[in-house]
C-alpha cells in the first residue's frame, strides 16, 4: 500500500512540474487528457519501471485530482496547487465500482494488485458501490467506501427551535440556559505534545529513532483529533434529534483565529494572549460542528440557520438596546435600559434564535437543511484495514 501512495505521489508531483515548466515556456495548460499521455510514457520509461508494478486507475486519479485542483485555483476557489511530500498523508483511489469487490460477510474487500484485505467492519455498507479510498492515518490504513442511494425526504418528528450561542468556556449554549461543556481535547495533550515533539527534534532527520519519535507525534495527534470529532459527532447527533430548527452565528473562524504579532513596523499588541485564543478557537472544531449539523437535519427534516453574529451579546432581548456597557463582565449581562440581567451566552443564544425566526419567517434562509431537489444522497463507510 505503501508503494502504491507513493507511486500517486510521484505522479502528482512529476506532472505539476510539468505544467509549471509549461507555463514558464509561454505554452497553454495541460489538461487531464493531454497528461494521461504523458502518464503512458512514464509507465513504459525504463528509469521508471516501479510505475507499472502499481495500479493504473488510482495513477489517473492522482492526475485528475490535480487537473480538479487547478480547476479551482483557476475558479478563485482555492490556492495554488502544491508538491506532496513523502511521510505526509498517504492514499490512493480506485475511483470505479468496477474495479474492486466487497464481501461484507467475510468483511474483506478485492483491491486490484492487493488481492482480498480484510477489514475491521464499523458500520455496514449500504446502497450502490461508487469508489473506494484507502488512506494510512498515524500508521493504520483505512478504506473508505463511497456509495449512492435514494432515500427519501424525511418530516421532522420534533417541531422546537433552538438558538445556539458558540463559545470557549462553555462550548455551546442555549437559549433556555442549558450548556454543553467543551472537552479540549487539545489541550488535555498539549504538555504530552510538546514533550514528544521535542525529543523528536533531538534525533537525528530520518534516523529510526526520529522516525519512532514521529511515529508517537503522528498517533497523539490522531488521537487529539479521534476525540474531537466523537464529541462533535454526538453533541450534533444530540441536537439534530432534539429540534427541527437550530439557529447558530455565521462566525468567520479563520478570521478570528489570526495572528496578532503585526509586522516590524507595527507589531502586534498582547501576542502570547492571543496565540492562546486562537489556540483555544481552533480546539473547538466550530467549523466541522456546523458541517455536521447541515447535513445530520437535512437528514431529519430540520433547518439550519446561520445569522449574522455582530451584537448578540451586548443587544437586549426585552427592549432591544444594543449597547457595549449590557455587558458588564465576560458572563454577567445587564442591561443599562430597562435592567435585564441574566448571563451574557443566554441572551446571545436568545438573539441568535430571535433573528433565526426573523429570516425563516422572511423567506431568507442563510444555511437551509432542507433540499429542495431530491437527489439520491452519497454516503462514505470507512473501514479499519
Amino acid at each position: 500500500m505503501c508503494c502504491f501512495a507513493g507511486a500517486c505521489r510521484f505522479v502528482f508531483n512529476k506532472a505539476l512540474a510539468l505544467i509549471k515548466e509549461n507555463h514558464a515556456a509561454g505554452k497553454p495548460f495541460i489538461g487531464y487528457v493531454a497528461m494521461a499521455k504523458h502518464l503512458t510514457a512514464w509507465r513504459n520509461d525504463p528509469e521508471t519501471p516501479w510505475l507499472r508494478e502499481a495500479p493504473c486507475h488510482p495513477l489517473q486519479h492522482a492526475l485528475q485530482h490535480l487537473d480538479r485542483a487547478f480547476r479551482n485555483f483557476f475558479a478563485g476557489q482555492a490556492a495554488y496547487p502544491c508538491f506532496k511530500c513523502k511521510g505526509g498523508h498517504a492514499s490512493f483511489r480506485y475511483p470505479d465500482a468496477k474495479q474492486f469487490k466487497l464481501d461484507q460477510g467475510s468483511n474483506r474487500i478485492l483491491l486490484p494488485k492487493l488481492g482480498w484485505v480484510r477489514y475491521r467492519n464499523s458500520r455496514d455498507v449500504l446502497g450502490e458501490l461508487r469508489n473506494v479510498t484507502v488512506s494510512r492515518v498515524a500508521g493504520k490504513w483505512f478504506v473508505s467506501i463511497q456509495t449512492q442511494r435514494e432515500t427519501e425526504l424525511h418530516v421532522p418528528v420534533v417541531n422546537s427551535a433552538v438558538g445556539i450561542d458558540m463559545g470557549i468556556a462553555h462550548f455551546a449554549t442555549f437559549n433556555d440556559g442549558a450548556h454543553i461543556e467543551p472537552v479540549n481535547c487539545f489541550k488535555k495533550h498539549q504538555l504530552r505534545l510538546a514533550k514528544y515533539q521535542r525529543q523528536m527534534s533531538r534525533k537525528v532527520k530520518f534516523s529510526q529513532n526520529w522516525r519512532k519519535a514521529k511515529a508517537r507525534v503522528q498517533k497523539l495527534h490522531a488521537r487529539v483529533a479521534n476525540m474531537r470529532r466523537d464529541f462533535l459527532h454526538k453533541a450534533s447527533t444530540a441536537i439534530s434529534k432534539s429540534h427541527a430548527i437550530v439557529c447558530i452565528e455565521d462566525l468567520q473562524v479563520k478570521n478570528m483565529a489570526k495572528s496578532a504579532k503585526g509586522t516590524v513596523q507595527q507589531p502586534g499588541k498582547m501576542v502570547r494572549q492571543k496565540r492562546g485564543l486562537n489556540r483555544s478557537i481552533l480546539d473547538q472544531g466550530w467549523g466541522e460542528f456546523r458541517r455536521q449539523l447541515l447535513y445530520k437535519l437535512a437528514w431529519s427534516g430540520g433547518v439550519l440557520l446561520a445569522v449574522p453574529p455582530h451584537h448578540t451579546s451586548q443587544t437586549c432581548p426585552h427592549c432591544s438596546h444594543v449597547s457595549p456597557e449590557n455587558r458588564c463582565t465576560q458572563v454577567r449581562f445587564e442591561c443599562v435600559g430597562c435592567g435585564y440581567r441574566n448571563h451574557a451566552d443566554v441572551v446571545g443564544a436568545t438573539n441568535i434564535l430571535e433573528r433565526g425566526l426573523r429570516l425563516l419567517a422572511c423567506g431568507e434562509l442563510a444555511q437551509s437543511g432542507r433540499s429542495v431537489k431530491q437527489e439520491p444522497a452519497e454516503a462514505t463507510t470507512q473501514l479499519a484495514v
